[in-house]
């Protein structure tokens, strides 16, 4: 089921997926994390405000692919054999 959550009874394959998409999902969220960092901190300078700003622009970005990525992994294990789960669902 899609946004199930629990995922047990997931095959190893399935899992592999979805060990994959959480890693990628953390990484996003440490470099959307540094990007507001370094944003946050040249914006108290006035030279580099419009530099801070992209940095700004970046974190925004990357916070806005993390429920792409949750979205795509969700897609990926239903093509990989949780279609019977989501078909029941519906």
């Amino acid at each position: 089921m899609l946004f199930d959550g629990s995922y047990q009874g997931i095959q190893p394959d399935q899992r592999r997926t979805f060990a994959a998409f959480e890693i990628l999902h953390t990484a996003v969220d440490f470099l959307a994390a540094i990007a507001f960092m370094i944003g946050s901190i040249l914006f108290l300078y006035e030279s580099l405000k419009p530099l801070a700003t992209w940095f700004f622009i970046i974190g925004s970005a990357l916070f806005g692919l993390k429920p792409t990525i949750r979205l795509f992994r969700e897609i990926k294990l239903a093509a990989r054999g949780r279609v019977k789960q989501l078909a029941d669902k519906l």
